[in-house]
């Protein structure tokens, strides 16, 4: 740089002719572009938000890996105490690597974690109110007593001697050996884990899945604050951002779905507050706010004025209350099931929103740019009929799978011209060039209602990616009921996924009348220790029943005594069981059961995300096998020891469907669907592609292998089995399609397919692993691991 100043006229000299900014641009962009750290935010809820803001990571450049660390570095350590949460931590290969800020946890200039502490004046052994912060390695050298430790009004210690930590160690030490005091009981655990009622009585692997299962709650149409909370439901909605708070004092002057406008009380003005409504998050949940003021009302500043997803009146609620009771029925909650009373799907109580995103783009190719258009060839009216004259869907039309979102027509390859053509293109100009339909369908399974459109083109100085002419990006909403096989936990690690809806007449009800919502299964409760989900159960009934919204925060929550006074107020059982009747007969059931409201939630895994079926589909071009997964349009894999099962069976026809005529034999496969179109005899099947490509394979090492038959003759392979009997088969059984083409496709929707070891983002917080009493399932055994 000095010698570039020394040597250019100081005139005309610029910053940028005397530093070279490249590395730094390259350094910058490399950062948020493609580092580990750098991530896609997880909005499925207000808390998911905010928690992956609080996110503590051992991996990533200049950190630990996966395979090297070892137990003691994921294990839990005395300096975590304040600074970093014991139980939250993904399950899985992750595990102790990734953690949360505690709750009070603040980082210093230097990037170390500090936690508060209430000072002691060791003089007077007073525990005063100033506050201090410190890391871990200055808390070292101090003894530090609990925040639950009973002080009288002037802040001395009551008794004589009390519990505190000294490094790793509780010790029990006269009250003025003192130094410090924890300022609050939930300091030692993060926001997800402090929103657990009761933790204190949960088993800690239950609390781990309590905390990350609520981050993966589906923000509700209709909100519900839970009645047994944690107190700090309030706080997490605030500082999560999706409530709108009032910045001064004053009055509502006017407001609708759109805005609220509050005149300040000083005169300075008017506050115009701007409402989302209906908007996608990352994640496809919904983000809709709405206003919880009414006009004419006082506002002060800071109060929230208007609820976003997942919040109640300013506080967070990422379920619904819901009566169950703890009982078998029928065997439909074997294995954590959960039984479901219909009135939750027809009053909408567990219906929630959902947002997908299309986009389509018109590129420059070889042959010509590609056009958005209305004019697709082959294609009836009655499929263009909600596309206006550019091509594009119109908002508000109900679209389902294979409908056209985006009319797209791209230049075919120039073949030789005859010369009726020739003379054609002559008098009519251009317009006889060959073009392929490529326009945006909705994908399988996918169906919805357009929400919103949106068109970026150069001409309008939008940025678009190099080759790109224009970009559309099509919204489609679903509203989604609750249905057999999608996923609801408490928030106590007890998930389950539904296995049946029962009538409202069929479910077990009270001496009242009132039928329950849910039937748990008790054994759920024993060997899991997570106990919280029962007392929060009876808690909830009579909380209910009082119409009270009760907070007992971690450590330091309602008593066993105190639950037993509530439910005695209330006026219900002392031991929170009553006699229920079975709705099929109206019977007393012979023992009493335990009933109660309980906070459940609905979880992201649902079932329309997952299920699956194909018949015939895309195949990948070297094996000519179908392509695996849901993204793909993919088949289920028949692995090696599904094959074991088949042959132990001696199932010998069944095999040799599934490994040729349903797999790779590509003559055969298309024979095949010719005689079940005709009607006629199934034809032998023939040699499977992957047994040529093996053949190839040792030729390609100078081995010259041949197949001879039986009787010694030679069976001739042949290079390319092009059929042209085929052509007028609508169906594409060949795989001739390109695979590049059809990930291009499908890539939108690949959220459900494991991704390559290295390709794997370190944040796999959300992959659920499910219950620590399942098996190994077939496909992580497999041998022969060549998908």
């Amino acid at each position: 740089v000095k010698e570039r100043m020394t040597i250019q006229d100081v005139d005309t000299i610029t910053p940028q002719g005397l530093i070279n900014i490249r590395p730094v641009v390259a350094a910058i962009k490399e950062f948020f572009g493609s580092s580990q750290l750098s991530q896609f935010m997880d909005q499925t809820n207000p808390l998911a938000e905010l928690t992956h803001k609080r996110r503590l990571s051992a991996l990533g450049p200049g950190g630990l890996s996966r395979e090297r660390a070892g137990f003691e570095v994921r294990d839990v350590h005395h300096s975590h105490y304040g600074r970093m949460c014991p139980i939250e931590t993904p399950e899985g290969p992750n595990i102790g690597l990734i953690g949360s800020l505690s709750s009070f946890a603040r980082v210093n200039e230097y990037g170390f974690i500090e936690t508060p502490y209430r000072r002691v004046d060791k003089e007077r052994a007073v525990v005063t109110d100033q506050i201090e912060y410190l890391t871990a390695d200055e808390e070292e050298y101090y003894i530090v007593a609990q925040a639950n430790t009973p002080l009288d009004e002037e802040g001395n210690f009551v008794q004589k001697r009390v519990v505190a930590r000294y490094r790793d160690e509780i010790l029990v030490v006269p009250a003025e050996d003192i130094d410090y005091m924890d300022v609050s009981p939930k300091q030692l655990v993060s926001v997800a884990t402090a929103l657990i009622p009761f933790l204190e009585h949960d088993d800690a692997n239950r609390a781990l899945m309590g905390s990350n299962m609520q981050r993966q709650a589906v923000p509700l149409l209709v909100t519900e604050a839970p009645y047994v909370g944690t107190g700090i439901e309030h706080k997490v909605a605030v500082d999560s951002g999706v409530v709108i708070l009032a910045k001064a004092d004053g009055v509502v002057e006017k407001l609708d779905g759109r805005e609220i406008v509050v005149r300040r009380d000083s005169d300075e003005g008017l506050d115009v507050y701007k409402i989302h409504k209906f908007m996608r998050s990352n994640q496809g949940t919904c983000i809709n706010q709405r206003p919880i003021v009414k006009k004419g009302q006082r506002v002060k500043k800071g109060q929230p004025i208007a609820d976003g997803p997942s919040t109640d009146k300013g506080e967070l609620a990422l379920g619904r209350n819901a009566l169950v009771a703890f009982m078998p029925w029928e065997g439909y909650n074997y294995e954590d099931a959960i039984l479901l009373s219909e009135r939750l799907v027809k009053d909408d109580v567990f219906t929630s929103i959902h947002i997908e995103q299309y986009e389509a783009e018109a590129r420059d190719t070889k042959l010509g740019p590609e056009e958005i258009t209305r004019d697709v060839p082959n294609v009836g009216e009655d499929a263009l009929k909600d596309l206006d004259e550019r091509g594009i869907i119109r908002i508000g039309a109900e679209v389902r799978a294979g409908d056209i979102l985006v009319g797209k027509v791209t230049p075919k390859g120039e073949t030789e011209l005859t010369a009726e053509e020739r003379l054609l293109r002559a008098i009519f100009g251009e317009k006889a060039r060959e073009v392929r339909d490529t326009s945006l369908r909705v994908p399988h399974g996918e169906y919805g209602i357009i929400v919103d459109v949106k068109v970026f083109t150069r001409e309008n100085g939008d940025e678009l990616p190099p080759g790109v002419n224009e970009l559309v990006r099509v919204y489609i909403a679903q509203k989604r009921k609750i249905s057999e096989g999608d996923k609801m936990a408490g928030r106590h690690g007890n998930k389950g996924v539904i296995s049946k809806i029962l009538p409202v007449e069929d479910m077990p009800f009270l001496p009242d009348g009132t039928p329950v919502d849910i039937v748990l299964n008790p054994l759920g409760v024993p060997s899991r220790m997570n106990i919280g989900q029962v007392l929060e159960t009876h808690l909830g009934w009579a909380a209910r029943a009082l119409g009270w919204h009760i907070a007992t925060p971690v450590f330091d929550g309602a008593t066993e005594q105190e639950i037993l006074d509530t439910l005695k107020d209330a006026g219900l059982p002392n031991n929170g069981k009553t006699r229920l009747r079975d709705g099929r007969s109206g019977e007393y059931f012979d023992r009493l059961v335990t009933v109660g409201y309980m906070y459940m939630l609905k979880l992201a895994h649902l079932v329309d995300d997952k299920i699956h079926a194909r018949s015939t589909g895309p195949y990948s071009l070297v094996t000519q096998q179908p392509l695996g997964g849901k993204a793909q349009f993919g088949g289920q894999r028949f692995g090696e020891m599904e094959v074991w099962a088949l042959e132990a069976y001696g199932a010998s026809y069944t095999l040799q469907e599934l490994l040729t005529v349903k797999s790779d034999d590509v003559l055969g496969r298309v024979k095949t669907y010719e005689a079940i179109v005709k009607g006629e005899n199934v034809p032998e099947p023939g040699i499977p592609e992957s047994f040529k490509v093996l053949i190839k394979e040792l030729q390609s090492l100078c081995l010259d292998v041949k197949i001879l038959t039986e009787d010694a003759s030679e069976i001739e392979i042949k290079e390319s089995d092009e059929d042209e009997d085929n052509e007028h088969l609508d169906v594409n059984i060949e795989g001739l399609e390109d695979e590049n083409l059809l990930n291009k496709e499908y890539k939108d929707e690949d959220e459900d397919e494991e991704p390559d070891e290295d390709e794997i983002l370190y944040d796999d917080y959300t992959k659920d692993d499910d219950d620590e009493d399942e098996e190994l399932e077939f496909d992580e055994l497999d041998l022969d691991n060549n998908e």
